[in-house]
């Protein structure tokens, strides 16, 4: 079984009682909101990271104001021939301030929209199950970084991550 770990950085940016989502098209055509942010690239800062997947995702340039936490998951799923990987995610979640830019759908890559969402419609929406994490993270401020009950590494969440299918985990993969 080959193990794979994804390191990604993410921003829980909120202005005005709304919150800023992108909405992730899984491989499969499967459209959720997620958080703005991204795989890290070798050698990048985990802030560098989602400063850029912010404007990357949304066409608005992002100030980090804090460090809220990390959230893992893993996944077991179908490769080519008959494999199987064991997939790890490692989530590094930031609260951001919008400090300009325009919003904007990103072009050609994991997303194809992004708004901004009352906080109270939340519930509401399609989306990744760390949109919850992120937003208990939001809201509990925890002191280790890490919200009761989440991130034992083995939740399965809503069908965010690598797309159960053949072929290699996408790189942007929620």
């Amino acid at each position: 079984m080959k193990q794979e770990l994804r390191v990604a950085a993410y921003a829980v940016c909120v202005q005005d009682g709304q919150i800023l989502l992108a909405r992730w098209v899984a491989r499969d055509g499967t459209k959720r909101w997620t958080l703005p942010g991204g795989g890290m690239e070798h050698g990048e800062d985990p802030r560098d990271t989602v400063v850029r997947e912010v404007e990357e995702e949304t066409g608005h340039t992002a100030e980090i104001t804090a460090l809220l936490g990390l959230d893992s998951v893993r996944r077991r799923y179908p490769r080519a021939l008959g494999l199987s990987a064991d997939f790890q995610g490692l989530r590094i979640v930031y609260e951001g301030r919008i400090t300009g830019g325009t919003l904007r759908p990103e072009t050609g890559g994991s997303t194809d929209l992004a708004a901004w969402h009352p906080l109270g419609a939340v519930a509401g929406l399609d989306r990744v199950e760390l949109v919850d994490v992120a937003l208990r993270l939001w809201r509990e401020r925890p002191s280790v970084g890490h919200v009761v009950g989440e991130g034992d590494g083995h939740r399965a969440g809503r069908g965010e991550g690598p797309a159960v299918g053949t072929g290699p985990a996408p790189a942007t993969g929620r």
